[in-house]
């Protein structure tokens, strides 16, 4: 699942014109997402994942919060449920909702970071900015050197307007992941709002080895428009 986070984290870094609720939106959207996500989830019987893959190829996200409850109402205690159960609702644009599922899942699966990160990207998508700060915090405490919590909090500070703050779980960011063209370029177009160009070109420099294009884009940031 973490793949599919990224790819969408990095789109909208790069756009740099997406709302959090736009965002996660994406994140849940893309062709084949749901597919990838049920062959990664634990705790769903494949007869069970053929269902849901049949609903998501009908782009029945309502089927799916059905089929989910359904389930739940037989193994409440089954932390997967309670993820696919978000992730439909998050499709639905149903973000509280989604909240309530994925902060069940975390719940009953504490170690599962895939869901803290969800679970704060569905605050994000409300505009519970401090929530969802909090959130990826305790997250921390799973994974502590986990880079895309690193990412997501510096996203998170920057909402927040605390760019120092930002800019400490950026440097994490691509210390944990340093092919990560995503953190890289949130990362360098920090430094060059806080005026820090010598960083800047380094970070140009550092991303053109991992994402050529992503670099481009982050080094037009600095031409006269």
């Amino acid at each position: 699942m973490r793949r599919l986070l990224v790819a969408v984290v990095l789109c909208a870094t790069l756009n740099g014109c997406l709302t959090p609720a736009q965002s996660l939106a994406l994140a849940l959207v893309p062709d084949g997402t749901f597919t990838t996500l049920l062959a990664n989830l634990k705790g769903v019987e494949d007869s069970n994942r053929r269902r849901l893959a049949e609903l998501a190829a009908r782009s029945d996200w309502a089927g799916i919060v059905r089929f989910a409850e359904q389930n739940l109402a037989v193994d409440p205690h089954n932390d997967a449920w309670w993820f696919v159960l978000g992730y439909a609702h998050a499709q639905l644009q149903q973000y509280a909702q989604a909240s309530e599922a994925f902060a069940e899942a975390v719940r009953l699966s504490p170690d599962e970071i895939d869901a803290w990160h969800m679970l704060a990207l569905s605050y994000r998508a409300q505009g519970l900015h401090e929530r969802a700060t909090r959130t990826l915090e305790q997250a921390l405490m799973v994974s502590r050197e986990n880079p895309l919590t690193h990412f997501l909090l510096g996203q998170s500070y920057e909402i927040l307007q605390r760019p120092e703050r930002a800019l400490a779980h950026y440097q994490q960011a691509v210390r944990g992941d340093a092919r990560s063209a995503e953190a890289w370029y949130a990362l360098g177009r920090l430094y060059l709002q806080l005026g820090r160009h010598a960083d800047y070109d380094q970070v140009v420099s550092a991303l053109q080895t991992v994402d050529a294009r992503a670099a481009e884009q982050l080094a037009a940031l600095s031409r006269p428009q």
